[in-house]
């Protein structure tokens, strides 16, 4: 495929029932068919990648307009769409009361990802830029959401583990817990023990921008069997967020 430029692409919210299940497709073949996930509603005759929240979140499309198809997804839940859906997807994970009595305004990120073929170009960053522009829309201080490590071989993740509980725990007073029904202690090994290059190596990238921008992360991983992952929550303060990184990612807070 030629290479990619931001002049290639267009973003905008799923408005129609097709957008929707155009964003579940590519979810469907990146989280189902690449990633070995699963769950109750997933369609696997329409192959379409679902849960019961889908219709309370917007969903940010990623098209290449030469194709005019869907090659990245961003789905995004403000507070007042949480209440309506009897709470945020992540908390079937975490135990969210720091942030849900912080009195920060909230946006939950998920299901983010991306057509194999435009990974590592301009499509992420053009995404990001779009979703710059509807933190600062809606007023949002706090952006969190879990994001995944493939695979559940604790041993094979301990050093990435470790890594972000010694160095990016988000501070008390944002610090969700995840839940004891399956509850991962980070603190896997000691940092002296820890090839912090290797550890770094193993995160992957996603997490890795986010932490860039200054992101933390909350207390323990979330072991997701169903989902084929494990899983820890993100977190991001927008008056935190380093600018230059935001500059270079076109991100929130830019």
């Amino acid at each position: 495929m030629a290479q990619a430029h931001a002049a290639d692409f267009s973003v905008s919210l799923a408005k129609t029932p097709a957008d929707l299940h155009a964003a579940q497709r590519l979810r469907y073949d990146v989280f189902v068919t690449e990633l070995g996930g699963s769950g109750p509603l997933v369609d696997h005759e329409r192959k379409l990648e679902r849960d019961h929240l889908d219709p309370f979140f917007d969903h940010l499309l990623l098209t290449d307009i030469r194709s005019d198809a869907v090659v990245g997804v961003y789905r995004l839940m403000r507070a007042e769409r949480a209440i309506e859906a009897g709470g945020f997807y992540s908390a079937a994970e975490y135990d969210l009361s720091p942030l849900l009595t912080s009195g920060r305004n909230l946006l939950e990120l998920g299901r983010s990802c991306l057509h194999p073929d435009y990974r590592g170009g301009v499509g992420m960053h053009v995404l990001w830029s779009a979703l710059a522009r509807y933190v600062k829309q809606h007023g949002v201080e706090i952006l969190f959401g879990v994001a995944s490590f493939h695979g559940t071989d604790i041993d094979r993740l301990a050093a990435p583990l470790s890594l972000l509980h010694e160095r990016h725990l988000a501070p008390p007073d944002l610090r969700v817990r995840a839940l004891e029904k399956s509850f991962q202690s980070m603190g896997l090994l000691d940092e002296a023990q820890l090839d912090r290059k290797a550890a770094m190596r193993q995160i992957p990238s996603l997490i890795k921008a986010y932490l860039r921008l200054g992101g933390c992360v909350g207390e323990g991983a979330f072991v997701d069997h169903a989902f084929n992952t494990v899983d820890v929550c993100l977190i991001m303060d927008t008056t935190q967020i380093n600018t230059r990184q935001a500059r270079i990612y076109g991100a929130a807070g830019a």
